[in-house]
């Protein structure tokens, strides 16, 4: 397989992945850390940081706003619920280091 098409796979599997978490709103971020150790959160830092290394200009706001499909502030007033005392100690054993 050449890059081209490696790069445009991989490039068709994050928008799925994108649009499945975006369907996806019952499953809190907290969740996705505790299970994967990463959340849509970390898929939008990884954008920043992606635009960042090719020096293109990118906000935190503009980059998670790709990821949730709509401004975060928005996303989290419709479907953000706080999390649980077990999940934010299943969270605190669990913390990723990035």
């Amino acid at each position: 397989m050449d890059d081209k098409t490696r790069t445009e796979l991989e490039a068709a599997v994050y928008r799925r992945l994108v649009e499945h978490l975006r369907s996806r709103t019952d499953v809190q971020n907290i969740d996705l850390m505790n299970l994967a150790g990463f959340c849509r959160n970390c898929l939008s830092n990884w954008m920043k940081d992606a635009a960042d290394a090719k020096g293109l200009p990118m906000s935190k706001d503009e980059s998670r706003e790709i990821v949730y499909g709509m401004p975060f502030d928005e996303w989290r007033k419709k479907y953000q619920k706080e999390a649980s005392s077990e999940q934010k100690t299943a969270f605190e054993k669990s913390r990723p280091q990035h």
